[in-house]
């Protein structure tokens, strides 16, 4: 996956493109600050969801974080592979790691994201 063809929310999501469609993860960030994963919980497809609501959360032997949607639409569907097991979320946040794929209601949510300069801008003056 070609980082900086994606599109990063400040709460470490990233999004993915095709059409209307988008594929939604966390990022290798937040994989890094969370550690451990031991669970996660994804929403249902058919799932309508606003930009910035819930739509999950990812769990590790530290701390409960929620996963929020970057843009609003449908969810259409949740990665299989993750049921339980997290493993694919810490091994290849980008790739296999994927949480869910939507279709997008309002493109221009794509504007308010950030590219991966300034998303990785935003995460060192997090880790200050």
């Amino acid at each position: 996956m070609d980082l900086a063809a994606l599109k990063y929310a400040k709460t470490h999501e990233w999004v993915a493109i095709e059409g209307d469609v988008a594929t939604v993860g966390i990022t290798d960030f937040a994989v890094q600050l969370l550690s451990d994963l031991v669970y996660i919980d994804l929403p249902k497809p058919g799932k309508a969801l606003k930009v910035g609501e819930s739509c999950g959360e990812v769990e590790s032997v530290k701390a409960v974080s929620d996963v929020y949607a970057p843009l609003a639409g449908v969810v259409t569907e949740t990665n299989p592979s993750l049921g339980d097991n997290t493993e694919p979320l810490s091994s290849d946040p980008f790739g296999n790691g994927w949480l869910i794929k939507m279709k997008v209601s309002d493109l221009s949510g794509l504007e308010q994201l950030l590219d991966r300069a300034s998303y990785e801008k935003h995460c060192e003056s997090e880790a200050h």
